[in-house]
């Protein structure tokens, strides 16, 4: 799946790095707890999450994630913005809640992780 597919899925606003929209994604996970992120996910592309800080960003970057989407509207600050430019990573902000973000990303047939 595109970036570009799961912003148009989650009715997302792009929030930069517009020109990595057709970059292929495989797989995503929600999560607000980034210790978590580092310890459980592996070989995710997206990150889902209502945390907006730095930490986030930084934690996508470590995991080679592609795109985070900020989930309830939220939306990040300039730093943030200069970070995921400077990184590559794709931000986008979706009105939807977590829940319904990640099961209409999982029903449109994006992975999550496998359990095994």
């Amino acid at each position: 799946m595109k970036i570009r597919e799961i912003s148009e899925i989650l009715g997302a606003e792009v929030l930069c790095c517009h020109e990595l929209l057709d970059t292929d994604v495989h797989s995503a996970c929600g999560c607000d707890l980034m210790s978590d992120v580092l310890a459980f996910v592996k070989d995710q592309s997206v990150l889902l999450t209502g945390l907006v800080n730095l930490q986030s960003i930084r934690t996508a970057d470590m995991m080679d994630m592609k795109c985070i989407v900020f989930v309830r509207g939220k939306k990040p600050d300039d730093a943030m913005l200069n970070l995921a430019v400077e990184r590559g990573i794709v931000l986008l902000s979706s009105p939807l809640r977590m829940y319904i973000a990640c099961g209409r990303l999982y029903s449109a047939g994006l992975a999550g992780m496998s359990e095994e």
